[in-house]
């Protein structure tokens, strides 16, 4: 089983959950930008939550499934069409050999997922298949899709296999056809124009003049072109410390605000660094995580201060509603069988 890419789109690479538990050695994160936007993706064509699955970036690519497939499409809506067709977003889509993929201008957000049954089997480098470009890392060959890639997919699990049967009879003729339900809302927003963020104090929150607290919290940022899958370069009110005592290199993670010299903070994402020298600011919070990876360059942002309980609080409600949807699929094609 495998897929073909026909055109790569802006930037398009395989991405998991990330490399886990080698952040102490300096290897970073890596993985979805949006991982609940993927984890939704797997668990809509029976994958584990973890299975690699495409990232699309803004211009997305197109992709011919070789073999008959089960997909997902979900984060961002980039247009996607399927053999010229307007493609359903979050739900389970059953494909055959030959059916084509393309995305056209971006709607709302800046990353798509693609999920395909089995995920894609592509090598794992230290225990995972996400994709770092800065080193050539995991991926297909550590890079970005190009013309000409074909991808391995993996097997069916028992799950995808009864979506199947339930998504394409024998009599089905037509070149896809999509589940009528879909996933909550709530577990795929539609992106907002200008998204308020939230975040809690960081460690040097307290360095920062009561100025620059009140704007960071009341002022918009604008993301700038100097952003990627390392971090966003914003641009908005320079903020500046009552002291500048020199600091030791510390832990940085996806979500840390660090304000360099000049005033502009920069919040890093899946592939930063592992340590960083500058102050910290705020802490995105791990539920808004898809929210900002989901604004493009040019887009403002504004943030909100959230409590440490309230971060944990909305950081168990998701992951509440994903273990519903998985537990959903389940009693859906539990009772599907019982009535056969």
């Amino acid at each position: 089983m495998s897929l073909s890419v026909v055109r790569p789109g802006l930037l398009t690479t395989v991405q998991d959950l990330g490399r886990l538990g080698y952040q102490h050695l300096g290897v970073v994160l890596s993985g979805a930008l949006d991982a609940v936007a993927l984890r939704v993706a797997n668990l809509l064509v029976g994958n584990p939550q973890n299975a690699a699955g495409l990232e699309i970036t803004l211009l997305g690519p197109i992709i011919r499934f070789e073999t008959d497939s089960l997909i997902a499409l979900t984060g961002a809506d980039l247009s996607p069409t399927l053999d010229g067709q307007p493609a359903p977003l979050h739900r389970p889509v059953a494909v055959w050999a030959g059916t084509v993929l393309a995305f056209g201008a971006a709607r709302a957000g800046c990353r798509a997922y693609l999920a395909v049954a089995g995920g894609l089997a592509v090598p794992q480098v230290l225990g995972s298949r996400a994709t770092y470009l800065r080193a050539g890392l995991g991926g297909w060959h550590g890079r970005a899709l190009r013309a000409g890639d074909e991808l391995p997919v993996g097997t069916f699990s028992p799950v995808a296999q009864q979506l199947w049967q339930l998504l394409a009879p024998a009599s089905w003729s037509a070149p896809w056809v999509a589940a009528r339900w879909l996933a909550s809302p709530a577990l795929c927003p539609t992106p907002h124009a200008q998204p308020v963020i939230r975040a809690v104090r960081g460690p040097e929150y307290e360095q920062f003049t009561e100025a620059s607290q009140r704007a960071f919290w009341h002022e918009p940022f604008v993301i700038t072109p100097a952003a990627d899958r390392m971090g966003y370069r914003l641009q908005g009110p320079a903020l500046t410390r009552d002291t500048a005592p020199e600091l030791l290199s510390s832990a940085v993670t996806f979500g840390t605000m660090q304000v360099p010299p000049g005033g502009q903070p920069i919040v890093l994402l899946a592939d930063a660094q592992t340590t960083g020298g500058y102050p910290r600011l705020a802490q995105v919070i791990t539920a808004d995580f898809g929210a900002l990876a989901q604004a493009a360059p040019g887009q403002a942002l504004r943030f909100q201060e959230v409590s440490l309980a309230e971060a944990q609080a909305l950081y168990l409600a998701q992951e509440r509603r994903l273990q519903e949807l998985r537990q959903a699929i389940e009693w859906k094609l539990d009772s599907l069988s019982a009535s056969v």
